[in-house]
């Protein structure tokens, strides 16, 4: 659309893409623009690309004095920022646009950088002013990556939006003189929900309410960046007269003051403070961690209440009180002695009055076990034919018996497959996989019996996999209190491999037996181009009995620099391993080779006589804690940095070797 006092309304985009560069833009090309124009109560409802690769925004603001109003952006799958305020004429600039009671829906978790909700410019330009107003939206559950609001332009405004269990924070990344405020993030436990992220100057950030965050560093509850000292353009400007006052954190795990320190960033904030703030953590613990010298950052007039071990040691009151909710959902002091914090006329931004009215807000996926129970009878094709026949949701209950499968079972729905008594179902394969997982697929295994057996005399089988190549949504896969067996009648037998480009939410793997593979277990490992894309968030693998493994029991992999993800995770935990990842053809010579993964538990686990843990760290500051492992025959295990000076990282702890 381009010209002036233009309205388009009431239009609903999905089961398709757009060819171009957006899917509403506000101009026709790049000098005819649009001014003094609204799009409103438009749904853009899972319009992505196929290729989750191939970039694009769904809305890109150009011109000036544009609203985007009570629309609703939900399910964005592809690479690209949801919708862009767009700074790349002077045409642009000081635009005045007003982005307010917008529904910015579920946004799934990409697997890379490239996933951000809303962007305000970019750093060529982020010199310059904008001057938008970004009110009264709901960013509901936007888990794209890092920064769910990325500003990179001057002179905004982002007032009285709520953020939802949203992974990520709203990012203050470049540009000077922004103002937060009456902003509401609620993360309620969620893994890596965050807050607010402040670089470069003048920036104002006061009467938030943030409750509920649990991320970390970048991600964190609320940070404080260090700069680079004579920055350019698109680096980190130094934090310069930020003023942080009259908000309110309860259950803040993470606050991060001069975060990012290093060789390169060495410009410690300055002038800047913290006044009149609210801190409250029922476990007692003080949010603060300190990565730089924070003497230019003061501290008055704060509140908090009992801290352990706060490492802010003047302008913080610590009081006994106690927090009550208030008829507009925030808590607050019941003394009356405590008046800092939000203020009570807070009233926010609720799901309800964003978005239009008239266009239903769905859950983003289906949930396991949510569908009908149907009782499956053993038999040949038995499985195939009941998987084609259901519907979303459903539960699959396999009564005693031998499943004998000859055709591939192609998962695009979410499905449940059960044994009605553990152990006595029993599925055997004769195809080159027994389980494929295409877009919109998920699976769910309980109590079942899979050997190898009857598969083909071949190498390369494998029991599960994704689609080959470029799957568009994320998948889930969990298995409990199984035994996959004899998965051996030729080399290379694995049991789970991802494709190129799949991700996965999580794979949960629980309660389980393996024996007799000759292949590896879990290949998450396409991504080998190294720009920090990987093929799952999570993986989960406890209380599991690996014996007689060929290959590595698990390949994870992250390449590249990038900052702008939280994953992969790793839980490994209290697991059996016998006799692993001593084939030839095991390349890695490991039994759990992870590179680049962010997060790492390993712990509990008994090693006999199996091929070591080898870790290798790439970027960031990742979380790699080895403890309480017990290693018969096996060696102990390799950490390296790869990029980074000095010695590992790494929390390696009680590890008995024998």
């Amino acid at each position: 659309m381009a010209g002036k006092h233009l309205i388009v309304s009431g239009l609903v985009f999905k089961e398709g893409y757009t060819p171009s560069n957006e899917v509403i833009a506000f101009r026709e090309n790049k000098t005819e623009l649009a001014y003094y124009s609204r799009v409103t109560e438009v749904v853009i409802d899972n319009f992505s690309n196929p290729d989750k690769f191939e970039s694009d925004y769904w809305v890109g603001l150009f011109g000036k004095h544009n609203r985007f109003d009570h629309s609703m952006l939900v399910g964005k799958r592809n690479k690209g920022v949801t919708m862009a305020v767009r700074l790349n004429t002077e045409a642009s600039r000081e635009n005045h646009h007003r982005i307010d009671h917008n529904y910015f829906g579920p946004r799934p978790m990409l697997g890379s950088n490239g996933g951000e909700t809303l962007r305000i410019g970019t750093s060529h330009y982020s010199l310059s002013d904008s001057l938008t107003v970004v009110e009264n939206n709901y960013f509901d559950r936007c888990d794209g990556e890092v920064e769910i609001i990325s500003v990179k332009s001057g002179a905004n405004k982002i007032l009285n939006n709520t953020f939802f269990e949203s992974r990520g924070t709203l990012t203050l990344r470049h540009g000077n003189g922004n103002l937060v405020e009456g902003n509401v993030f609620k993360g309620n436990g969620v893994d890596h929900t965050g807050g607010i992220r402040i670089i470069n100057r003048d920036q104002i950030v006061k009467n938030n309410y943030l409750e509920g965050l649990t991320g970390y560093r970048f991600g964190s509850g609320f940070t404080v960046m260090n700069g680079v000292p004579n920055s350019t353009i698109n680096r980190y400007h130094q934090v310069v007269n930020a003023k942080v006052e009259n908000n309110t954190f309860i259950n803040v795990e993470h606050i991060h003051l001069a975060a990012g320190s290093d060789a390169e960033r060495t410009a410690v904030p300055k002038n800047s403070y913290f006044k009149n703030n609210l801190f409250y953590n029922e476990n007692n613990k003080a949010p603060f961690s300190l990565f730089d010298d924070i003497s230019g950052i003061a501290f008055a007039g704060n509140v908090s209440n009992l801290l352990k071990d706060n490492k802010i040691k003047s302008g913080i009151s610590a009081q006994n009180f106690s927090l009550t909710k208030a008829s507009n959902g925030l808590l607050y002091p019941n003394e009356n002695s405590v008046n800092v914090g939000v203020s009570a006329k807070l009233k926010p931004t609720i799901k309800a009055d964003t978005g239009p009215i008239w266009y239903a807000k769905k859950e983003p996926i289906v949930s396991f076990n949510s569908g009908k129970t149907i009782q499956v009878s053993a038999g040949e094709n038995a499985l195939f034919d009941a998987v084609e026949k259901a519907s979303e949701g459903d539960v699959l209950v396999l009564t005693d018996g031998n499943y004998v499968e000859n055709k591939i079972i192609t998962l695009n729905k979410t499905l449940t497959i059960k044994a009605a008594n553990a152990h006595k179902a029993k599925i055997t394969f004769g195809r080159s996989t027994l389980f494929a997982i295409v877009d919109h697929g998920s699976l769910s295994l309980e109590g079942v019996v899979i050997s190898g057996s009857e598969s083909p005399d071949s190498t390369g089988n494998t029991l599960i996999r994704t689609a080959k190549w470029g799957m568009l949504v994320n998948y889930r896969f969990s298995m409990l209190n199984s035994i996959i067996e004899d998965l051996d009648i030729n080399h290379s037998f694995h049991f789970f491999d991802s494709g190129s480009r799949a991700f996965a939410d999580y794979i949960s793997i629980k309660g389980n037996t393996f024996k007799n593979i000759t292949g590896d277990l879990f290949r998450m490992d396409k991504e080998q181009d190294d720009l920090g894309i990987y093929n799952t968030e999570y993986l989960t693998v406890e209380n599991n009995t690996f014996d007689s493994i060929g290959g590595a029991i698990v390949k994870l992999y992250r390449g590249g620099k990038d900052e702008s993800t939280f994953g992969p995770h790793l839980s490994f935990v209290n697991n059996k391993v016998l006799n692993a990842s001593k084939d030839k053809r095991n390349k890695t010579l490991a039994s759990l080779y992870l590179h680049g993964a962010q997060v790492v538990s390993i712990s509990g686990n008994e090693f006999n006589d199996s091929a070591p843990i080898v870790i290798e760290h790439t970027v960031g500051e990742p979380i790699t804690v080895v403890k309480n492992n017990s290693l018969t025959k096996t060696s102990l295990p390799s950490v390296k940095e790869l990029h980074a000076k000095g010695p590992h990282t790494a929390v390696l702890l009680n590890n008995k070797q024998y």
